[in-house]
């Protein structure tokens, strides 16, 4: 029996399943076992086959996007329409076979946008190219999941599907589980909360699974059997996803309105331009990324070059990003902005920046 028959045998036994107290335990290590397999079909074969054309792109930029979605529902359009990148458009089913990267310019950042191949259902599997378009969604910043907003919610839920199935989690953050491998001693569980879904036996069933003998446990939250398995495996990707619905000028203001409503979501029409720049700067406020501007003694701030770094940056990563030997020179900084209580404001390497900022770094002598 192969492993997508044993996925496909899992799946089928926990539908069967019914989900209450008595059962818990039992869906927790089909659950164990179901990630398992998962992982052993992501990982790759050893049999040498004739290499395709590769989806790797050279990482550039500021920040990395990811347009994923279902064929023909306009990625190919939105890259041409924001980037000037020329991509192959047309009325037909997988118009794009490979990558096709684009650069989108706002706030003095460089947003690398890629174009990816549009994924069907069973892509994890690796249909359809899928684990090598997913693959790249997974060396991304964000998720720009491009959705057609004349079909119904079926499509969001089939893309999800496929992500989670691959190790992406999306608009989530990680369990707050501290979880290590010992030499020796067994395994040792504690928790500092009442758990609903998790107890002791159940986590060393589930680690026995993965031949897992002697670790240490501590869960903080009360957090499900998947948050466990994520955190055991240790190769799942929290990244930001923001939904787009394309094609708004063919349906009706009501479901527009609707739609617009949905966390994480905008809706964009490129055909006919609506909310073209909307979305650009959505994409920049999820990105979680700041501008702070540097100062020379005695001079203005340079506002032409300022340096672009994520938000929650300290003074020590930005001197970082100037020069690395900046660090071990650092005195002191002065800052301007709304992150001091005044400004200036003599700060430390620990100091917190916060967007539109002025730096003027000062070296020891």
């Amino acid at each position: 029996m192969g492993i997508l028959e044993k996925i496909a045998d899992i799946e089928q036994e926990m539908a069967r399943t019914q989900k209450n107290k008595a059962t818990e335990y039992h869906l927790g290590l089909l659950k164990a076992k179901l990630a398992k397999y998962r992982t052993m079909l992501l990982e790759p074969t050893t049999k040498a086959g004739p290499k395709g054309p590769g989806f790797d792109v050279v990482r550039s930029g500021d920040a990395r996007v990811a347009l994923i979605g279902f064929p023909s529902v306009g990625k190919s359009t939105f890259l041409s329409k924001v980037t000037g990148t020329t991509s192959e458009v047309a009325a037909y089913e997988f118009t794009t076979l490979t990558c096709i990267p684009g650069k989108i310019y706002h706030n003095g950042a460089a947003i690398q946008l890629l174009d990816l191949p549009g994924i069907i259902e069973g892509a994890s599997q690796g249909k359809g190219r899928g684990r090598q378009v997913i693959a790249v969604a997974k060396t991304a910043d964000l998720i720009l999941m491009m959705l057609d907003a004349t079909k119904g919610p079926r499509q969001r839920e089939l893309l999800e599907i496929e992500l989670e199935a691959v190790g992406i989690r999306i608009n989530s953050s990680k369990p707050n589980i501290y979880f290590k491998v010992k030499k020796g001693g067994g395994i040792s569980f504690n928790a500092t909360c009442k758990l609903t879904y998790l107890n002791e036996k159940l986590v060393q069933q589930i680690l026995q699974t993965y031949k897992i003998h002697n670790a240490e446990v501590l869960i903080r939250e009360d957090h499900t059997v998947d948050d466990f398995l994520d955190v055991v495996l240790g190769n799942r990707k929290y990244i930001r996803c923001v939904y787009c619905y394309n094609k708004i000028d063919q349906i009706s203001l009501e479901e527009v309105d609707k739609l617009s409503r949905e966390p994480y979501t905008v809706a964009i029409s490129c055909e006919s331009d609506l909310n073209m720049d909307y979305i650009i700067e959505f994409l920049w406020k999820n990105l979680d990324l700041i501008r702070v501007y540097t100062k020379r003694r005695g001079e203005y701030p340079d506002f032409e070059g300022g340096l672009i770094v994520k938000s929650g940056t300290s003074v020590l990563d930005v001197c970082r990003n100037i020069h690395k030997s900046l660090v071990e020179e650092f005195s002191y900084a002065l800052l301007w902005g709304t992150s001091t209580k005044h400004s200036p404001q003599r700060v430390g390497l620990n100091h917190i920046v916060d967007d539109e900022d002025v730096i003027q770094i000062v070296k020891k002598r």
